[in-house]
């Protein structure tokens, strides 16, 4: 199974706001770190706002950053928002005028509808959570100082 491109960037998106200390980040910011053209994050965070996953505002300050619901949410529940695709394969004949001649009586479109449902009901345990949570690959990203979250822990002053 592939994941289209706009998925992979919503998931690159929700990796690096989702790292443990980051706050909250511009669009600019995380095309920089996921080396994605900045329109196509910008896209990806309007989609993951409207899903309830991020809250974004706007200004100086402004940016992107994750919500509790968002953190909490399952894997395998936004793919499948994410996915628009009807189907795993495109059954119009080659030049697209029609349907391929073997629809009538082919059963590949079930078993990959099956198939497609399986791989996201195998990623339906993990949340966003989990998938940033201790990753090696997301602490070694130069995330912008400024924009980290302050620790938790007091310090004394």
């Amino acid at each position: 199974m592939k994941l289209s491109a706009f998925a992979d960037v919503c998931l690159r998106t929700l990796m690096v706001l989702g790292a443990p200390g980051v706050d909250q980040l511009t669009s600019r910011e995380i095309s920089g770190l996921v080396d994605v053209p900045y329109n196509h994050v910008t896209k990806a965070v309007l989609e993951l706002r409207t899903l309830g996953i991020l809250n974004v505002s706007r200004g100086r300050n402004g940016g992107a950053a994750m919500t509790a619901q968002g953190l909490e949410t399952s894997l395998g529940a936004l793919l499948r928002q994410l996915d628009k695709r009807d189907d795993v394969v495109d059954c119009t004949d080659i030049d697209g005028s029609g349907n391929c001649p073997l629809s009538g009586g082919c059963r590949l479109r079930s078993a990959l509808r099956q198939a497609r449902e399986a791989f996201y009901a195998a990623l339906d345990p993990l949340t966003i959570r989990e998938i940033c949570s201790n990753s090696p690959a997301i602490a070694a990203l130069p995330f912008p100082g400024l924009r980290r979250a302050a620790p938790s822990s007091a310090s004394s002053e």
